[in-house]
């Protein structure tokens, strides 16, 4: 089985925006410098969105976004040690 249109659409913006240094829910955050000195750090994010990551029967991808946050979340946490991850994991 294939992985849907749906699913490799949401991953490839996901991943453009966090190469790209854009991505929305990081504003504020030096997380690009983690790239190449921090790698298990970026696998984690990549981890984390795989696992929150929701599809219907179809293949269509039901939560993008949240998938993104609770993903974004972890590093922004891992950059910033005051900032709570709600909820935890």
């Amino acid at each position: 089985m294939k992985l849907s249109n749906s699913f490799s659409s949401a991953l490839r913006e996901f991943a453009y925006f966090m190469e790209s240094g854009s991505q929305n829910t990081l504003q504020g955050i030096d997380y690009i410098s983690l790239y190449g000195t921090e790698p298990s750090a970026i696998e984690q994010v990549f981890a984390i969105y795989a696992n929150v990551i929701e599809l219907d029967e179809n293949g269509i991808v039901l939560n993008a976004k949240y998938a993104e946050k609770r993903a974004t979340d972890y590093l922004r946490s891992y950059c910033d040690s005051s900032f709570k991850v709600m909820p935890p994991y």
